[in-house]
């Protein structure tokens, strides 16, 4: 990005968690201990689903490619962060902040997409359960989840790709752990106008549309749990739902929070502390949650265990 502009700069450094040494190893070790932990459940995950003929249904394949999504999810901002720590400056050149901003925006609309795949195979299987698997066949299962990556990957290029064209003069400071939208697009020293409207439609987009579809599965899947006989039945379909519904009721209400609104007026303090639940706890929460949650995943790791 070949600037005439002679202020013009091509590093930018995090501020990330500059507290008391203190504090600073505390946090070091929540996340490090966040980290190691979230790999380790997603990675059970991915292996007792691919190893169990019990869980080779279309439900569980999407859960493995969810679980496959937080671990690279999670290892786009964490592993910088962790090393920051223990450095004195911690600098990230024009590029490489770029990579780190696609990449993460990439999977975090990846994500979006596949909550929304996940949700409608719920309404398939609770609301038309005599055709479900002639409807969600292997051939869907994989164009679904086809649709779900180039989707989030390729609505991320458009977004990063208008905001590297931007100009930044200084300050090079990003008052951030990882190079996020908002506070790379307030150091721009160009109009970004264009920019930002281009990434708050792209956003409302990619959020808006899989939860319309997650909205009107779920209307679906309650009227029609509503209308069955027995408690019995009433109560496994919910059990095979509520899992689901958590993980996306937390991962939606936190990016909406953070991507959904006008930039500026984001306080940036906040912005920190939403940006680590969403991008550093939640993926250590999600494998927790559909364990717990699932009686099929439980019973399968409890013999594994024992």
């Amino acid at each position: 990005y070949g600037m005439k502009n002679q202020t013009a700069i091509n590093e930018f450094i995090l501020l990330g968690f500059s507290y008391r040494l203190q504090v600073r190893i505390l946090l070091y070790l929540v996340f490090l201990v966040t980290y190691m932990v979230t790999i380790t459940e997603n990675a059970i995950i991915i292996f007792v689903v691919k190893n169990n003929h019990h869980l080779q249904k279309p439900m569980y394949y999407f859960l493995g490619n969810l679980s496959f999504l937080e671990i690279w999810y999670i290892s786009v901002t964490l592993p910088r962060l962790l090393f920051g720590f223990w450095s004195q400056s911690m600098t990230i050149s024009f590029s490489n902040c770029m990579i780190q901003l696609y990449f993460f925006i990439s999977l975090m609309c990846t994500e979006c997409v596949l909550l929304a795949v996940m949700a409608y195979d719920r309404y398939l299987a609770i609301c038309h359960p005599l055709r479900y698997s002639a409807i969600m066949t292997h051939r869907l299962c994989f164009q679904l989840l086809i649709l779900s990556w180039a989707g989030g990957f390729s609505i991320s290029l458009v977004k990063v790709s208008f905001i590297s064209s931007l100009k930044f003069c200084g300050p090079q400071v990003i008052n951030h752990f990882f190079c996020d939208i908002s506070p790379v697009l307030n150091l721009s020293c160009t109009d970004m106008s264009l920019a930002e409207t281009v990434d708050f439609a792209l956003a409302l987009v990619i959020l808006l549309v899989p939860l319309l579809i997650i909205v009107f599965s779920y209307c679906c899947i309650l009227s029609t749990i509503v209308g069955m006989p027995s408690a019995q039945g009433r109560r496994k379909a919910f059990s095979t739902c509520t899992s689901h519904f958590t993980v996306v009721a937390i991962f939606f209400s936190a990016t909406i929070f953070m991507y959904a609104r006008p930039r500026r007026i984001h306080p940036f303090n906040l912005n920190k502390i939403v940006s680590v639940f969403y991008a550093v706890f939640t993926p250590a929460l999600n494998p927790l949650i559909y364990c717990l949650r699932n009686k099929e995943v439980k019973e399968i790791l409890t013999k594994i265990i024992s």
